[in-house]
């Protein structure tokens, strides 16, 4: 379940609110030469989208701290305004402001995340305290948000549009829990818990970065690596070569606690070595993230009293679809015994093959993968390597993600070699509507390399507006392991269905048809916007779908019917793990975030382990999805107590994918209702009345059940 981190970076940081009390102050390398900083001005390309081939490094700070500088000026001029609020001299004036650090902090966040070094590095260490600053200055402005209360008191007068009212009670809401209602004293100290938040979560990305390269697995023998590729032995080679380890053989680990290559290697040694590096990372050491969860679980809490909630995780929680930790809570202990219940039995199949095989040792998790894998042949006759041929990454993401965009949505993306990308990997497109209309930029960056943070997401270089008249500028961000130069890339089905996930949210910002940027396209809530991709996950199991895209990568043959069949059958297995480690992972999101004001510094490790057996999930060869020292959702991402909302999400999308089989399945008049109701709507529409506009009800529980397996 570790599809997406939606990398809303901007949003995150101005979200944040930190640092001083006072007014930025002007720094002289704000006072830069124009026709030398290329964010000075709109992007000529088409829909403003990015000009890397004139953006440099040494560009962003002077940027990014002028773009505050006059972000600051234009948010006094509204809050000052001698005229009375209206909500054009108002709100709208505050949707307009900000262009140059927009412009600016869009492209530098996307960066740091997916093309990172050590400069970008320093500049997003030093402007990360300043840009919550910047985000305190407005939201704790006395006077900007007398005239928002003003604005949202009367709003049932103004003759406002749906949108518009909706757009005053969004604004009302983030300045109120900001912290607009608290007295000076109580803004100063939100302000410096806001500061030390700030840095700390940039901190803890950073050294999260840098620990992918250090605990990097090492390893001297090929025969280590029995059970390897030849074409994954060699890409094993020629990491290590890079890192200066000629001769021998590197094993990259990708930030979750399961490690993919765990399902080939014979070694079980090396196994325990590489789940042991995954599974202890952040723990001690230069770059150690315990320290900082534990400090950053306490910043949370003590923010939240200062606001008026018992616990971060009720403040977080209050304007989701969910409301509630209790709520969370309940969907989750309700599904706890039959989870564990399926999970012991995968347990206890494992075990059999592991004795059946020769193996006199009991199930450890760094066993799971490698026998889930004998026993999903012997249950299916299913050969992973036997389906491995059939999913060329290309003929995936053309045959099968752009595929069933065009069948259910009527869109097209076409490559747009000319348009300047920020690494050779990365590819352009445009996409088109069914009548010709050009809808969006699109760019596809899937490959892992150095500089990039570990997981899967989806985020904009331009946001879609009809106020501001701009079109949107998307990217999807992967790490899928690239073959070496002159072979294919063959993804996994897991792979595959994140490649459909990440388009999901994609298509959410593409998508979008708003006049507001704050409502534009993924600007839901955490609960909710994963629905829209989850949704869009199951495609790539449809038989038509499937049959379009799983074609052998020499032949063009497409994929035996018998070897289909196996495949789809399969997919329900394992599903017991699955949810268990997921949902591991957020209930101890949830306790850390639960924790009171005052609470002492935890010890991670322990708190962990009571926070598993408190929930009856502490399975010991089934640990959580992410362990605390690198979940990057709950500590420097934005899903801090919010790590349940991919369940949540799922219940909506299995409901509406359940639904639309019944609708014609792969067919456009369902998907152009979908597309309609849900992805264009974006933010301007409450959540559950977006679904209910699609779907006619609430949703059940049923077609979740159905679709892990679990009923």
């Amino acid at each position: 379940m570790h599809k997406t981190l939606v990398a809303a970076a901007i949003a995150a940081t101005l979200a944040l609110t930190g640092c001083s009390s006072t007014a930025p102050t002007q720094h002289s390398n704000v006072e830069m030469v124009q026709t030398q900083n290329p964010f000075l001005q709109a992007s000529k390309l088409q829909y403003e989208a990015p000009d890397f081939t004139q953006i440099k490094d040494e560009h962003f700070q002077p940027a990014l701290e002028r773009g505050i500088k006059e972000h600051y000026q234009e948010i006094l001029t509204i809050a000052n305004n001698p005229q009375a609020a209206t909500f054009e001299n108002t709100i709208v004036a505050m949707e307009k402001s900000g262009t140059l650090l927009n412009r600016t902090s869009k492209v530098f966040y996307n960066l740091t995340g997916s093309n990172s070094n050590p400069e970008l590095r320093r500049v997003q260490g030093e402007m990360a305290p300043k840009m919550a600053a910047h985000s305190d200055n407005i939201n704790l402005n006395p006077e900007l948000f007398k005239r928002i209360e003003t604005l949202y008191n009367q709003r049932a007068e103004l003759g406002l549009s749906a949108e518009e009212s909706r757009l005053v009670e969004v604004y009302y809401k983030r300045f109120v829990r900001a912290g607009a209602k608290l007295t000076e004293e109580q803004k100063q100290q939100i302000r410096v818990l806001n500061e030390e938040q700030s840095t700390l979560t940039n901190e803890f990305a950073q050294r999260l970065m840098r620990q992918t390269k250090e605990i990097a697995v090492i390893i001297d023998s090929k025969a280590q690596l029995a059970g390897l590729s030849d074409s994954a032995i060699k890409a094993a080679a020629i990491d290590a070569k890079a890192n200066g380890h000629e001769g021998k053989y590197q094993l990259n680990i990708t930030n979750t606690t399961r490690q993919p290559v765990l399902t080939q290697l014979e070694d079980r040694e090396l196994r325990q070595q590489i789940w042991q590096a995954s599974a202890n990372r952040g723990l001690e050491g230069e770059n150690e993230t315990a320290s900082l969860v534990a400090r950053l679980a306490q910043l949370r809490a003590e923010r939240a009293l200062l606001l008026g909630y018992d616990n971060w995780a009720e403040y977080r929680l209050e304007p989701q679809m969910a409301k509630t930790p209790e709520a969370v809570y309940k969907m989750f202990g309700s599904m706890v015994p039959a989870v564990v219940k399926n999970t012991q039995k995968e347990a206890a199949d494992i075990q059999s093959m592991i004795d059946k095989t020769g193996g006199n040792f009991e199930l450890a998790p760094w066993d799971w993968a490698y026998y889930a894998e004998l026993v999903r042949k012997e249950k299916f006759d299913l050969d992973e390597a036997a389906i491995r041929p059939y999913f060329e990454f290309d003929r995936v993401l053309e045959d099968g993600v752009f595929f069933t965009l065009k069948a259910l949505y009527g869109v097209t993306l076409k490559p747009r070699p000319d348009l300047p990308v920020y690494h050779e990997d990365v590819k352009a497109y445009e996409m088109f509507d069914e009548d010709g209309t050009s809808m969006a930029i699109f760019y596809a960056d899937y490959f892992s390399r150095e500089g990039k943070r570990g997981g899967a997401w989806m985020s904009s270089f331009v946001t879609q507006s009809e106020l501001l008249n701009s079109k949107p500028v998307v990217v999807n961000v992967m790490n899928i392991k690239k073959a070496p130069e002159g072979e294919p890339t063959f993804v996994s089905y897991d792979e595959v269905t994140t490649m459909f996930h990440e388009m999901g949210h994609g298509t959410h910002g593409m998508f979008s048809k708003v006049t507001y940027p704050t409502l534009s396209g993924t600007a839901v809530s955490r609960d909710f916007v994963e629905f829209p991709s989850t949704f869009e996950e199951d495609w790539a199991a449809h038989p038509k779908v499937l049959a379009n895209y799983a074609k052998h990568y020499e032949t063009g043959e497409p994929i035996p019917q018998e070897l289909l069949g196996k495949l789809l059958k399969s997919r329900s297995f394992n599903q017991g793990f699955d949810t268990l480690e997921y949902m591991s992972a957020a209930l101890v999101d949830l306790e850390w975030h639960t924790l009171e004001a005052g609470a002492p510094l935890q010890d991670v490790a322990s708190f962990e382990a009571a926070a598993l057996k408190k929930h009856g999930v502490d399975l010991p060869a089934v640990p959580p999805r992410y362990k605390s020292a690198y979940f990057a959702h709950a500590f420097p991402g934005g899903y801090s107590a919010s790590y349940y909302a991919y369940m949540w999400s799922e219940i909506l999308a299995a409901d509406a994918f359940a639904y639309v089989q019944t609708q014609g399945g792969l067919d456009r008049e369902i998907g152009m209702k979908f597309r309609k109701t849900i992805r264009e709507v974006g933010n301007t529409v409450a959540p559950m009345d977006a679904y209910k506009a699609f779907r006619g009800q609430e949703p059940t529980t049923e077609a979740l059940l159905e679709r892990r397996g679990l009923n």
